[in-house]
């Protein structure tokens, strides 16, 4: 299944959201790059603002996706992939049961068409199930690392919502109706206050070790 990049421009999307939640082995990879490096990446991309001491007001916005140059560029920086996959939906609109970028995503829909498209791991379809995927293991919040799975709790429930770790104290996921796929911060109120765990694929685990 080839990824579709998309190349119309999207206002920047950060803060708290009220959100209605969703319900074979790939060759060996390089070591996940270092945080610095994906936070580097982030900025120059314009999906992250940049370090207080050199602002800059093209911060605000970020692309809808990657091009193709782009995508290039990532990989050769040692991005993670399912965090360039993931990068080429920006702007992609919610729908709840979506599960391609044609239909729209809901939030266990795009991380697992994320899986199956970068690392060719079929998640199971909810975020709760997810939680559980025998493919992945517990991580701390303190040893994220971009590609890691991050989970939170938005309806009442431990993993209601799912979404992907990028880097810099970001995750990009696919939040609620009349929303698009978009980056966030972790650190906002709403969601600082509503993670709830995360997970790593065995085959990122095995380039980290």
């Amino acid at each position: 299944m080839s990824v579709l990049p998309l190349s119309r421009p999207v206002l920047w999307l950060l803060g708290a959201s009220v959100l209605a939640g969703c319900a074979t082995s790939p060759a060996p990879r390089p070591a996940p790059p270092s945080q610095d490096a994906v936070a580097a990446f982030l900025v120059e991309r314009g999906l992250a603002p940049p370090p207080p001491q050199t602002p800059s007001p093209q911060a605000a916005e970020a692309p809808s996706g990657l091009e193709p140059a782009d995508a290039e560029a990532a990989e050769r920086e040692g991005v993670a992939e399912p965090v360039v996959t993931a990068l080429n939906f920006l702007g992609v609109g919610y729908r709840r049961g979506g599960n391609s970028a044609e239909q729209g995503f809901d939030c266990s829909g795009f991380t697992r068409h994320v899986y199956e498209v970068s690392l060719g791991i079929v998640l199971p379809r909810r975020a709760d199930e997810q939680a559980q995927a025998p493919e992945l293991r517990r991580i701390a919040r303190t040893a994220l690392q971009p590609g890691d799975l991050v989970f939170f709790n938005t309806l009442g429930r431990t993993f209601s919502h799912v979404g992907i770790y990028v880097g810099d104290g970001r995750f990009i996921h696919a939040p609620r109706s009349g929303a698009q796929v978009r980056v966030e911060s972790m650190e906002s109120p709403y969601w600082r206050k509503r993670y709830t765990g995360a997970r790593r694929a065995e085959t990122l685990a095995a380039a980290a070790d």
